[in-house]
């Protein structure tokens, strides 16, 4: 495997769990918080899409899904187009309401189709290239890359644990 192959599959990964982690929900689930300032599944993976989609974005050059194809007009959310969720208040959290599952993974999933476009042109030397310098010390396109992988497999991981928790109550 080369570099690529190796993210490629990291992100695949992500997807993996996405899907499994909505497969069958209803609105009220993806809405449910197991307490008052908890994080819904909604908004976990429309998060963890949403720092995938301007991370990649930004590293690629390019505009963000999100605009670029009208998801942000189809979610309809209370916020600014460039929100990623990033600091949201628990009532902020809250206005995150997804009535169809098929938002949340189509959305993650034209992300993951423009990812995987992005990751097929990289070469083992482009992953040394400085994306941010306001760091110490500078973030390069590897590190931006994997950061993504970190944190939106733990935000899909804890949509995993609710949707457990939330099919035991059933």
């Amino acid at each position: 495997m080369n570099t690529a192959e190796v993210l490629a599959d990291a992100y695949g990964r992500i997807q993996e769990v996405v899907h499994s982690a909505v497969e069958g929900l209803t609105a009220d689930e993806l809405a449910a918080r197991l307490d008052e300032e908890a994080n819904p599944i909604g908004w976990l993976v429309w998060h963890l899409t949403r720092v995938q989609d301007d991370h990649v974005a930004d590293v690629a050059g390019r505009e963000q899904v999100w605009t670029a194809d009208g998801w942000d007009r189809r979610f309809d959310l209370p916020f600014p187009a460039g929100a990623i969720g990033y600091g949201h208040s628990a009532q902020q959290v809250g206005q995150v309401r997804v009535e169809d599952r098929a938002l949340l993974t189509g959305y993650y999933d034209a992300v993951h189709a423009a990812t995987l476009d992005y990751l097929g042109g990289l070469a083992d030397g482009d992953l040394d290239r400085v994306v941010d310098d306001r760091w110490d010390p500078p973030v390069t396109l590897g590190v931006r890359l994997i950061s993504v992988i970190g944190d939106d497999l733990q935000h899909a991981g804890q949509a995993a644990y609710i949707r457990g928790v939330l099919l035991r109550r059933r």
